[in-house]
């Protein structure tokens, strides 16, 4: 397990390790001095298919990415779930959601055809994919395997 996170620097794109006891500190890019994207940290958000090679595919954390839709009563029983595994693997695995209804392309990119689809992403490729409300502890076992 690292002892350090690598975040992408919204502005230049650049690589910054930071080590995990300074996580809370306000890194800034070691290139371009501009502030490093700490608030999404501990949290699950919502990304789109205009950021998602950003946010997923260039990512320096493992991600996983749940493909849900707002009329999905299993998706909606997940976030809870998320939102505490988020905050306990801060630093260590990025949750973000993807709206399927509202982002076709990439839902269609990995043959999302059932909601919710987990994609489990680590260095830019789908390391892992979850099918339906699953018990968190098989969410937990599948996030231990890519970090």
């Amino acid at each position: 397990m690292s002892d350090s996170v690598i975040l992408a620097c919204a502005s230049c794109k650049a690589k910054n390790r930071i080590p995990l006891s300074r996580i809370k500190d306000g890194a800034k890019c070691g290139k371009c001095g501009a502030a490093l994207p700490m608030e999404n940290l501990g949290k699950v958000f919502a990304i789109s298919d205009a950021n998602f090679e950003h946010e997923v595919m260039g990512s320096g954390l493992p991600v996983l990415v749940d493909c849900w839709a707002p009329w999905c009563g299993p998706c909606r029983a997940m976030a809870p779930v998320l939102d505490d595994l988020a905050r306990k693997y801060q630093a260590k695995v990025k949750i973000v959601k993807l709206n399927v209804d509202e982002n076709p392309v990439t839902g269609s990119r990995f043959s999302i055809t059932s909601i919710p689809t987990m994609l489990l992403v680590k260095n830019g490729q789908v390391k892992d994919t979850l099918v339906g409300a699953l018990p968190r502890g098989q969410m937990e076992a599948a996030i231990e395997r890519i970090i």
